[in-house]
């Protein structure tokens, strides 16, 4: 199974999922920004609505939607979802106690999770002497083979790239056209792939981005994905990456522990100024596969 055949296996039934498991895009009718995609029993759904949809999603689902399948699928799954809430509505779901019950409990989890995600952002820092030490002693692990940084525009067919690459030899910007023309996750970026070493991307592509000097220009490069030109943006020799080159790599993998640890103590320091009682015979007495007795008191103990 190729790659495109692959998204169209897969973006429906995903996407599908979403529609019950993703957060959705805000539908309050009134004002609306942005262009009308549908419109559901007389509300709408712009493509502002469509945007927020996509930042909700899964960062492995936002490449599905690139293509023009899985735009469809996506604004199917929010009709779906608006006929189903109003149906849900007619039927009182949404003043049921279960529902009422859940929305309390996900405002308490969320205020938690704000409150935290805060405190500890704020707190857990890591400072540019413990990321020297760590690069100082772990400086094996920053070993490289030769590696370039590269740009690029894909588009579907050879003649949208042959259009492409005459406005960039009259001097148009690269990253415009990318951001413009592009039909992958990085056009946003400019069409920016970041740096790789040899191997990393298909082999048509390897050859070419290993081939050009840095600031030059490909020509056409077809691989299994569709049309690529490519620009090389930086280029790196083989050998120990500089402190500076892997200092985000370095604070990306040490700043989960350091916020763990901001996290443990704020836990130990807010205990300390509680009152706690823990019940240990009725925690050790529970049974979570038993029904607990109506009104919610103790079983009786032999």
């Amino acid at each position: 199974m190729n790659y495109l055949s692959a998204v169209r296996v897969a973006v429906p039934m995903v996407l599908a999922l979403c529609l019950l498991a993703c957060k959705p895009a805000t539908m309050e009718q009134g004002k609306k920004e942005g262009t009308v995609l549908a419109e559901v029993n007389g509300k709408t759904i712009t493509t502002e609505d469509f945007r927020q949809e996509i930042g909700h999603l899964p960062p492995y689902l936002k490449p599905m939607v690139q293509s023009a399948e899985g735009k469809k699928e996506l604004l199917d799954s929010m009709i779906v979802r608006e006929i189903i809430l109003a149906q849900a509505k007619k039927d009182g779901v949404d003043k049921s106690k279960e529902v009422a019950d859940r929305l309390e409990d996900l405002r308490k989890r969320l205020i938690v999770e704000t409150y935290l995600k805060k405190k500890v952002e704020q707190e857990a820092k890591v400072s540019d002497e413990e990321m020297k030490k760590f690069y100082e002693e772990n400086k094996d692990k920053f070993k490289s083979g030769e590696q370039v940084r590269a740009s690029h525009i894909l588009v579907k067919t050879e003649q949208e790239a042959r259009d492409v690459l005459a406005q960039l030899k009259k001097g148009a910007a690269f990253e415009e056209l990318a951001k413009k023309y592009s039909q992958d996750n990085t056009a946003a970026k400019g069409g920016d792939l970041g740096w790789f070493s040899k191997g990393a991307m298909v082999q048509e592509f390897d050859k070419a981005a290993f081939g050009l000097k840095e600031g030059e220009l490909s020509g056409i490069v077809k691989t299994q994905f569709g049309f690529h030109i490519i620009k090389v943006t930086g280029k790196r020799p083989a050998g120990v990456r500089s402190f500076d080159e892997v200092k985000d790599q370095i604070k990306a993998n040490l700043l989960p522990a350091k916020q763990q640890e901001i996290f443990q103590k704020m836990r130990e320091d807010l205990k300390k100024g509680a009152k706690i009682s823990i019940k240990e015979d009725a925690l050790n007495d529970f049974n979570p596969d038993a029904a607990e007795p109506a009104g919610g008191a103790a079983s009786p103990t032999k």
